[in-house]
């Protein structure tokens, strides 16, 4: 099953809680990070999957960027249970994150990521639309989606939310 965390008035799980197998403890700091900041949080871009057994196995999540000076959507953590991983449960909570997203002004996707997975998504070089990391990073790495195709696409260097470090 895949939703959005929580329930309403509560807070979000992520896959860390009552988990402490994830491969990179810190993603849930930066998850409650970026959740106090109200420039970067956005209500409903926040997605887990979770096992029959209410086991949340993989979570997902979409924050507000700017490239430059315009806004953009960052997918970034992203985080799958290691026992859950290459069952799909990540795959669910990335694919549903980004509907989500699409529901949203912002006309692009930003991540930075494996090339071999999430071309998956429909992402593609970021530099083929103008827009570009800063910090250096192999080209096929540094991904973009466009959820609005129709609207201009902005480009220029992102500027990722303060929790980042970036």
């Amino acid at each position: 099953m895949v939703h959005p965390p929580g329930n309403p008035g509560r807070r979000p799980r992520h896959p860390r809680t009552g988990h402490r197998r994830l491969p990179h403890p810190d993603e849930a700091a930066l998850v409650d990070a970026l959740r106090a900041d109200p420039r970067a949080w956005i209500d409903g871009l926040s997605t887990v999957a979770e096992s029959p057994d209410g086991v949340i196995t993989a979570h997902a999540l979409i924050t507000r960027c700017h490239i430059d000076d315009t806004p953009a959507l960052a997918l970034a953590p992203c985080a799958t249970l290691p026992a859950h991983q290459r069952a799909g449960a990540g795959s669910a909570a990335i694919r549903a994150c980004l509907a989500a997203a699409r529901t949203h002004p912002e006309p692009v996707v930003i991540v930075l990521g494996h090339p071999d997975y999430y071309p998956r998504f429909g992402f593609t070089p970021a530099s083929t639309f103008g827009i570009h990391a800063p910090f250096d990073v192999p080209d096929a790495a540094f991904l973009a989606l466009l959820t609005h195709p129709d609207h201009p696409i902005p480009t220029g260097t992102v500027r990722y939310p303060s929790a980042f470090g970036i």
